[in-house]
């Protein structure tokens, strides 16, 4: 079974490495400066001969800047509902790394096709063939060889913002590609509202032509494996979580229960098998697992044999900028009318 150090993994994504970041500075300065020119070139490319259209298809992308964890699946889904309200046929167009996600995709939407490809362009052609008038892309952001009409990028508010290029940091992008953003959406889990807003103003200064807004990605209910209706865990958890962002998650629940939490976490889209059920069984001895709606659907088809496990589900809670957003998806729609 292979585990990664979540505190480690948590300074690195806030900007607190100490020592670990000049290390990997140290170390990672060769590849951090190829990876800064290859990135600087493909933009340039694409910011002077655009991307692809789909003929009869509308785009609507979901991405980020850093590695995972931002919120883009369940705003997918929520992009991908939206459009459905509106009278349009959407399909979710996924990179299809983590089969998770597609079955949460499946989950939530289950009347919207979704169309799994590393390329987003084949995938959105297919999506068009196959009736969708709308295509919503699922990380999206640095997949320009295909056009986009809204294209909207999340920031984390308990990410360091500006932050650090790959390896030193997270970041897959400089802040400055902000810029060609059409709107920009700062989520929260454990940040306060006041933080998000910072990362708000910060961004209106790199991209003050795009759209702003905060989302709560706020806890909503606590289900079993199968989906039903639970008590909330009452005493001590083992918060078990292979997830981009473990650590907010063990705080979110530390911020909901009485007793102790104890985080047990894996590399993100980890495929848990029958040995890391027995360990994870052993760890939590008398105390309830708690875990992701992304791990739920990963160790569902280990309930009778894991013990008592409770799922916390989130929402996504809109705390300012969906008016403008929504208004941006109406012209969308009846662009396609």
């Amino acid at each position: 079974m292979i585990f990664h150090d979540a505190g480690l993994l948590h300074r690195w994504r806030v900007g607190e490495g100490g020592m670990l970041r000049g290390v990997l500075m140290a170390l990672g300065y060769p590849i951090l400066s190829t990876y800064s020119a290859v990135i600087a070139i493909r933009n340039s490319h694409y910011d002077r001969v655009g991307g692809q259209k789909v003929p009869g298809l509308k785009v609507v992308s979901v991405g980020n800047l850093v590695i995972g964890g931002t919120g883009k699946t369940p705003i997918s889904a929520w992009i991908a509902r939206a459009m459905e309200v509106r009278g349009l046929r959407p399909a979710i167009v996924s990179r299809g790394y983590g089969r998770d996600e597609l079955i949460l995709h499946n989950r939530w939407n289950p009347n919207t096709p979704i169309i799994a490809d590393p390329d987003r362009l084949k995938a959105a052609r297919l999506a068009g063939l196959d009736g969708a008038d709308v295509a919503v892309l699922d990380d999206g952001f640095q997949h320009r060889k295909i056009a986009r009409d809204f294209d909207i990028v999340l920031l984390s508010a308990e990410d360091a913002f500006p932050g650090y290029l790959l390896p030193a940091g997270p970041y897959r992008e400089p802040v400055r590609s902000l810029k060609r953003a059409d709107a920009v959406i700062v989520t929260r889990r454990t940040a306060s509202y006041r933080v998000a807003e910072g990362v708000v103003a910060q961004a209106n200064v790199i991209a003050p032509e795009a759209l702003t807004a905060i989302i709560h990605l706020a806890p909503f209910a606590w289900q079993d494996l199968r989906g039903c209706p639970v008590n909330p865990p009452d005493g001590n958890v083992l918060a078990i979580a292979a997830v981009a962002r473990p650590t907010e998650f063990s705080q979110s629940i530390g911020n909901m229960v009485r007793g102790t939490v104890e985080l047990m976490s894996f590399p993100d889209h980890h495929d848990y098998q029958l040995d890391d059920i027995a360990k994870i069984r052993h760890a939590a001895c008398e105390r309830t697992i708690a875990v992701t709606e992304k791990d739920a659907v990963k160790l569902a088809q280990y309930g009778d044999i894991i013990g008592e496990v409770r799922v916390l589900v989130e929402r996504v809670q809109w705390e300012s900028g969906r008016k403008e957003i929504e208004l941006e998806l109406d012209k969308l729609a009846g662009a396609i009318e």
